[in-house]
C-alpha cells in the first residue's frame, strides 16, 4: 500500500509513483485539502442518487484511509493507470469504494484546474516580455497543437427503428489507425499550458476543424500571434488579421526553395515546446495508455493531467531553445 507515511521514509520514489516530488505534493495537498473540505461542506445533493441530502456531510462510516492517502492514491493511479481491481487489492478495499474515492478526489482536482487563457479579457494575465525562448517570433503568444489517445472500440447500437448506428467511424483515426480521443493543447512559448479543450471523436475532427470549433483565435490581441505545425494550413484565411506562424508546405510540382526549408527549420525549433508539454503530459499513463474509461470523462483526466504539469513547469522550467 502507498501512504503517505511509507513514502515519507522513501522519497526519492515519490516522482515514480505519484510523478512528482514528494515536496511538491505537500504544496499540492496544502492547497487541496480546503479546497476539498468547501467543495463536500457546499454539497446539497447526494453524490450516488443526485437527491437532497438529508445527513451533513461527513456523516456515516469513517474513510478507512484518511484524504492525503486518498490523494496520493488518485495521484498513483494517474501516473500508472491500473486497474480498479488492483488498486483495490493493494488498498484492501473494494473496487467499488476504490472509483467512488477516484471520483471524489478527481472532482477537486478538477475544481483547482485553471488556465490562464481561459478567463476573460479583464482578467487574464498578460504576457508583459517577449519569452527567451521565442526570441526570434516575439509577438507569439501561443503555440497550438493536437494529443490524440487511443481508446477502447466503441459498440455499434441500434436506434428506436432497430437500424445499426455506426458509432466507431467517427473515433477511426486513419493517422493513428486506431480508435482516439482528440484534444487541443495550447501552450506559451515558456511550455505552460494556457488552455485545453474538450474532448472530441478523434477520426472526425482534424486539427485544423478543432481550432475553428474552439474560436481561440479571435481571443488573441492586436499584436499576439499564434504558431501552429502544417495541419493547420489554411486557418490564417479564416483570421486574415491575426498573426500566424505555419511552415511552408510542399505541393505537387512546387517543391520548397532552399529559403522556406530554412525556415521551417527555424519554426520547428520554437514550435517544439508543444511538443515538450505533450510529452510531459504522457509521462501519465493514464493519458498515454489505451483509455479505457467512460469517453465522456476524458477532458476531466486532460484538464486535470495538464494542471499537474503546469505545477512541474512552474517549478522545473522546460529547457530553453533560444538561437544562439
Amino acid at each position: 500500500m502507498i501512504t503517505y507515511e511509507r513514502l515519507n521514509r522513501r522519497p526519492k520514489s515519490a516522482p515514480s509513483l505519484i510523478g512528482m516530488p514528494l515536496a511538491a505534493f505537500d504544496e499540492l495537498y496544502a492547497e487541496f485539502e480546503p479546497i476539498h473540505s468547501q467543495r463536500l461542506r457546499s454539497a446539497r445533493l447526494t453524490r450516488r442518487t443526485k437527491t437532497p441530502r438529508r445527513r451533513a456531510v461527513g456523516a456515516g462510516r469513517r474513510h478507512d484511509h484518511d484524504l492525503r492517502d486518498r490523494l496520493l492514491m488518485t495521484l498513483f493511479w494517474l501516473r500508472v493507470y491500473t486497474t480498479y481491481e488492483v488498486l483495490a487489492f493493494f488498498y484492501d478495499l473494494d473496487k467499488t469504494n476504490v472509483e467512488d474515492n477516484l471520483k471524489d478526489i478527481l472532482a477537486t482536482l478538477e475544481m483547482m484546474t485553471t488556465f490562464n487563457f481561459e478567463r476573460p479579457g479583464p482578467e487574464r494575465v498578460k504576457l508583459r516580455t517577449p519569452q527567451a525562448v521565442m526570441d526570434a517570433f516575439p509577438d507569439v503568444r501561443l503555440v497550438i497543437d493536437g494529443k490524440e489517445q487511443r481508446v477502447q472500440r466503441p459498440k455499434n447500437t441500434k436506434d428506436g427503428d432497430g437500424n445499426s448506428q455506426d458509432n466507431q467511424r467517427p473515433y477511426y483515426s486513419g493517422k493513428k489507425k486506431a480508435h482516439t480521443m482528440k484534444s487541443q493543447i495550447v501552450v506559451r512559448p515558456d511550455g505552460l499550458i494556457e488552455t485545453v479543450s474538450d474532448s472530441v471523436p478523434g477520426g472526425a475532427n482534424h486539427d485544423l476543424a478543432l481550432l475553428r470549433q474552439t474560436d481561440l483565435l479571435a481571443q488573441l490581441g492586436p499584436n499576439e500571434a499564434a504558431m501552429m505545425d502544417k495541419g493547420y494550413t489554411g486557418i490564417a484565411n479564416d483570421y486574415p488579421e491575426t498573426k500566424v506562424y505555419l511552415p511552408y508546405k510542399a505541393r505537387r510540382n512546387h517543391p520548397l526553395t532552399e529559403e522556406q526549408k530554412e525556415y521551417n527549420r527555424l519554426l520547428a525549433r520554437y514550435r517544439i515546446v508543444v511538443e515538450h508539454t505533450i510529452a510531459q503530459m504522457n509521462r501519465v499513463q493514464a493519458l498515454r495508455q489505451v483509455f479505457r474509461h467512460r469517453r465522456e470523462g476524458h477532458t476531466q483526466i486532460v484538464r486535470i493531467v495538464a494542471g499537474l504539469v503546469n505545477r512541474q513547469i512552474l517549478s522545473t522550467p522546460l529547457k530553453s531553445y533560444a538561437v544562439a
